[in-house]
């Protein structure tokens, strides 16, 4: 008798659970049919003090040549709270996503631990990924920064090159890095002099916190490396030598790595991102016909 009764009540409870076992399945496949595939999509990430308005120089040229057809712009908040305006769609061409950081001097100038503030910032270039993920689905992604914004790539790459979660780098382009500092930061050589390795003979704090690069920067990715030289050896804020120090923490890991300087008035720091030149090397680089 008891027997029947515990046949009975498993039955009961059966009956019950099926539908909530199929509300469930539906729910997650409703999710799932929710996520768009989109091809490999490029972020493009802003420096200090700057907004998504230094993107659009860049944007606008791929864009004009054909390349893309699909932008929006992430805006994350302070808190790392991310905002996506407007919608790639399933087809689009080369989908780029323009960064615009509301707390955009996040690090400080005067920061005692310039590696900690940096760690802590590159969270913003997660924040986006993250947020992306949630409605797109890509294995891959291009990552474009300028100024501070490569040090925010940089860190982000250091800190989650493990996470299998997240997609991985398929390039990168680094536009006016200062890797070594830029001219005047606290702590950081006045000249950057390179060891025939490519090292500086002196490394800054920043620099010495993404060492560890060299052994898990991605094998497949490229990288193309920007910087200007207005004649003095400098871009007026970065040392050519601090920006191509970023050779010895990538080159032997990347899939490929290249080097692009910008001579003369148009390769002044904040002229980089508006220039014609850069236009076409990202142009050529990220999305070759």
């Amino acid at each position: 008798m008891k027997r029947n009764k515990t046949i009975m009540l498993t039955l009961v409870i059966i009956i019950l659970l099926i539908p909530l076992l199929l509300f469930s399945r539906r729910n997650y496949q409703s999710e799932r049919a929710t996520i768009i595939p989109i091809a490999t999509p490029t972020l493009f990430v802003h420096g200090w003090g700057s907004s998504y308005h230094a993107e659009e120089n860049m944007v606008s040229a791929a864009q004009k040549s054909g390349t893309s057809n699909s932008v929006i712009r992430a805006d994350v908040s302070p808190d790392g709270k991310v905002t996506l305006i407007g919608t790639i769609k399933k087809n689009a061409k080369n989908p780029i996503i323009e960064a615009n950081f509301q707390n955009n001097k996040s690090v400080s100038p005067y920061a005692t631990n310039q590696a900690l503030s940096l760690s802590k910032s590159s969270n913003y270039v997660k924040d986006i990924i993250l947020a992306l993920q949630k409605k797109y689905h890509f294995k891959k992604i291009n990552l474009v920064g300028h100024s501070m914004g490569n040090l925010q790539i940089a860190y982000f790459l250091r800190n989650n090159l493990s996470n299998t979660n997240l997609p991985k780098l398929n390039k990168q382009v680094s536009i006016a890095g200062h890797y070594n500092g830029y001219i005047g930061e606290i702590g950081a050589p006045k000249h950057t002099v390179l060891n025939q390795d490519g090292s500086p003979q002196k490394m800054a704090a920043s620099y010495r916190g993404l060492l560890t690069l060299r052994k898990n920067f991605p094998k497949t990715a490229g990288v193309l490396n920007i910087y200007g030289n207005t004649g003095k050896g400098n871009d007026g804020a970065v040392d050519v030598n601090s920006a191509r120090s970023y050779r010895y923490l990538v080159s032997k890991q990347a899939g490929s790595y290249q080097e692009q300087e910008i001579y003369g008035k148009t390769g002044q720091h904040s002229q980089l991102h508006e220039n014609q030149k850069v236009n076409q090397l990202l142009i050529n680089f990220l999305w070759p016909k």
